[in-house]
């Protein structure tokens, strides 16, 4: 992934999916050669020279301030986390060397953490890293992600169960708006992390298989992760209506718990009960679980 084209690529994607009318601008008609916007008219609401926005959005983020950054997202109207994104490429952009050493990512929770999510029993937590990898689960969440984990090589990934697991299209049941969310999730790492080497790796091996993950990863959306509803079939209970809450954890630098839970009193809520007995029952066989 290169960091200029990735900077360049972006902004014209917000450019293309705004409107004269949108943003306010006068509309005089006739046929406008670019979709949404044009490179003068974001300089204009930016409050900058045509000539600046137009090297800016070719990939030269030399000198860009914080100022700039902030008058580009208001005239492209983005959202708090594609301003973040754009923040991210251009900070990294301006740095113009790449680090000879990556920081190495956590594979595994410490063990207080360990014992925090265990104790959670009563609903199914799962912990990731920004590339979707699973890194943990209580015994709960192991359930509820089965089809997940079962018959894969690790590290299982959320991004691969959606595009490369058919399984994964009875499962959820807004089986498209998870892909949207998912390839959304990884362009935010990726502005983050712009030189992890697994990752661009995931993201290769993606759009080689994948031509729904290749066409949503050109569009250039992001999205942060955290918190909304999730709608799944499970093999064993039926429907579940859940609610997630997604937090960064501090002890554990770089992953991200989800936790759901089901509205109590509803069909849900003791379907998840029965999730519970079943995953009670079947808790011997996943810690005896070999790893592949």
């Amino acid at each position: 992934m290169d960091i200029h084209d990735d900077l360049s690529e972006f902004l014209t994607s917000r450019r293309a999916k705004l409107t004269p009318s949108q943003a306010g601008l006068p509309d005089y008609g006739g046929r406008r050669r670019v979709p949404g916007l044009r490179r003068e008219e974001v300089a204009l609401l930016a409050g900058m020279s045509a000539e600046y926005y137009k090297r800016l959005e070719r990939g030269n983020a030399t000198g860009v301030s914080e100022a700039v950054v902030d008058g580009v997202s208001r005239a492209l109207q983005l959202t708090e986390a594609e301003h973040s994104h754009l923040a991210g490429l251009i900070r990294t952009a301006n740095a113009g060397i790449r680090p000879q050493r990556r920081q190495t990512r956590m594979t595994t929770l410490t063990a207080g953490m360990q014992q925090t999510i265990d104790a959670m029993s009563t609903v199914p937590v799962f912990v990731q890293n920004g590339r979707l990898d699973a890194i943990a689960t209580n015994t709960l969440g192991r359930a509820l992600f089965s089809e997940m984990f079962d018959d894969v090589s690790p590290p299982v990934n959320a991004a691969r169960f959606v595009f490369l697991d058919q399984r994964s299209q009875n499962f959820y049941q807004d089986w498209e708006g998870n892909a949207h969310q998912i390839v959304a999730i990884l362009r935010a790492e990726a502005g983050r992390s712009p030189y992890d080497r697994e990752l661009s790796d995931l993201v290769g091996e993606l759009s080689t298989r994948s031509d729904l993950f290749r066409k949503l990863w050109g569009a250039h959306d992001v999205r942060e992760h955290r918190g909304g509803s999730k709608n799944v079939h499970h093999p064993i209970v039926g429907d579940l209506a859940l609610n997630y809450q997604s937090m960064d954890l501090a002890s554990d630098r770089g992953l991200q718990m989800l936790v759901f839970s089901a509205e109590p009193g509803s069909a849900s809520a003791d379907r998840m009960q029965l999730l519970a007995n079943w995953a009670e029952s079947g808790r011997v066989a996943f810690e005896r679980r070999p790893s592949r």
